[in-house]
């Protein structure tokens, strides 16, 4: 059932917490044993690990204010960096993250990093949720560009530049990024304007190949699923984010909201994050 949540203002915080989260991703200490030698950082296998994936044009410094909240409920949390390369290699470094984490998983993604989660949990039986936030939920053989094809409004098109960078074998690739002048309006619309000059000077490009690569597994058909639908998205028309919830059967949720939702709501996003780890821990 959708319900409508209302903006909130970002928090003082986020800005202090950029430069930390990007740089450093794991956001957890590392506790120690009685003997004084490190523990793994995931030692409780009774409760769920939340590992959140960003996607184009963001780095993990865009999950912040939703670490934040998800520490204070006692969650230990896991924001890798994505390579942003293709989707099969992209969703096999992140498979590699799953696999060092003992014990369940929520396994989150925002944008292009739902196409990645979907394929990444595909036969990883550790991982017991997917939460997508205002994120692409392909079937097998979609692609990222193909579903955002699908209903009109997106203006994600004008709004990037495209760069070349070498590639191995001599040639050159395309990445994507969104023009600087246009950045707060195509992607983070009400969210400070300080912050979204920080955001946009540390944006993450994309490779065309990646939002053009087909799907090649949809692990939301059997694990179970939550959706944050960002009602005043700009980059994927929230009416494609509704119809993939639906598709997937995910517990919905509407945010008015921009595609940056984790940064202009973190507190929504955080708290079906929460529903979704309840659930996991307590089977319900």
């Amino acid at each position: 059932m959708n319900s409508l949540v209302s903006r909130r203002a970002v928090t003082a915080t986020l800005l202090a917490g950029v430069a930390t989260l990007g740089a450093t991703g794991l956001t957890n200490p590392v506790p120690a044993t009685a003997a004084g030698r490190p523990r793994g950082p995931h030692h409780h296998p009774e409760s769920p690990t939340v590992v959140l994936i960003h996607g184009a044009f963001a780095d993990a410094s865009s999950w912040s204010g939703v670490v934040e909240r998800l520490q204070r409920h006692g969650l230990r949390v896991l924001a890798p960096a994505l390579p942003l390369r293709g989707l099969t290699s992209d969703a096999a470094y992140i498979r590699s993250v799953l696999d060092s984490v003992a014990g369940p998983i929520v396994l989150v993604g925002h944008s292009y990093g739902g196409a990645v989660i979907s394929q990444a949990a595909a036969d990883a039986p550790h991982v017991k949720a997917l939460v997508y936030i205002a994120a692409f939920v392909p079937e097998v053989g979609e692609s990222a560009l193909q579903l955002t094809g699908m209903f009109p409004g997106s203006t994600l098109g004008q709004a990037t530049a495209t760069r070349y960078y070498p590639l191995p074998d001599g040639g050159q690739g395309e990445e994507l990024v969104i023009k600087k002048d246009l950045f707060r309006k195509q992607f983070a619309a009400g969210v400070p304007v300080r912050t979204a000059q920080v955001m946009a000077a540390g944006q993450r490009p994309i490779t065309l190949a990646a939002l053009q690569e087909p799907a090649k597994a949809a692990a939301w058909k059997r694990i179970p699923s939550w959706y944050l639908v960002a009602s005043e998205d700009r980059n994927i028309p929230p009416a494609a984010e509704r119809w993939m919830a639906e598709r997937a059967r995910a517990r919905t949720v509407t945010v008015r909201a921009p595609h940056a939702v984790s940064v202009s709501d973190p507190g929504p996003v955080a708290d079906l994050i929460l529903r979704a780890a309840r659930s996991v821990r307590f089977g319900h």
